[in-house]
């Protein structure tokens, strides 16, 4: 009798949650982000590191402001392949589980996280034609973090430790400026598939 009341409010929660909140996300899409994220890392490093000391803050502005086409390419690259990486892979655990993927609380989930994403992005592209390149990695750090702080209102929760983790990394970033694309690859790319690798052991296995 107790288990099935335990059932019960097992089954409630479960459709409670199904209705509130967007849990089609998949735990491997953000291990694949991450991965991309690396990838991107490194090619941003061979373009702007190859010759230099990675600590040494004028070389690396030069040349960011020489290769600034190559380096928008590649960060464009990333954020295409994990979004669509994240769309095929959610869309698939939706089917998976009998939902519809683009409902009311995934448009939510996408309106929250793309809000600080917007303004973060404006005051990148502000922040490097006034010359504080060294500060724009720092910037989509804490943005990010901040846009999955919103967004965790609408999926699960456990993203808001990773939005959480994003911003401590970026302020940190502010201090060691010189070390930009090392904290951009530990935050984009490590936090990434460790995010995703907890997601996916909780909830996909």
């Amino acid at each position: 009798m107790e288990k099935d009341y335990l059932k019960d409010i097992s089954e409630i929660r479960s459709i409670m949650e199904r209705s509130s909140r967007f849990i089609s996300l998949s735990g491997l899409s953000g291990i694949m982000a991450g991965i991309y994220a690396l990838i991107g890392a490194y090619i941003a490093y061979e373009v702007a590191y190859s010759y230099e000391t990675v600590g040494y803050t004028e070389q690396l502005v030069r040349s960011v402001k020489e290769n600034v086409t190559v380096l928008l390419l590649d960060a464009l690259g990333v954020l295409s392949l994990a979004i669509i990486t994240g769309v095929v892979l959610s869309k698939r655990k939706a089917k998976k589980l009998g939902l519809v993927f683009w409902d009311k609380n995934a448009q939510q989930l996408v309106i929250n996280l793309l809000i600080p994403l917007a303004v973060g992005g404006a005051l990148a592209v502000i922040f490097y034609k006034e010359g504080y390149i060294k500060f724009v990695a720092p910037m989509t750090l804490i943005f990010y973090g901040l846009g999955l702080l919103n967004a965790s209102y609408f999926t699960y929760r456990d993203i808001r430790l990773l939005g959480l983790s994003e911003i401590l990394l970026g302020l940190i970033a502010c201090v060691y400026t010189g070390y930009g694309l090392y904290f951009w690859a530990a935050g984009f790319g490590l936090l990434h598939i460790i995010y995703g690798a907890v997601m996916y052991y909780k909830y996909e296995r």
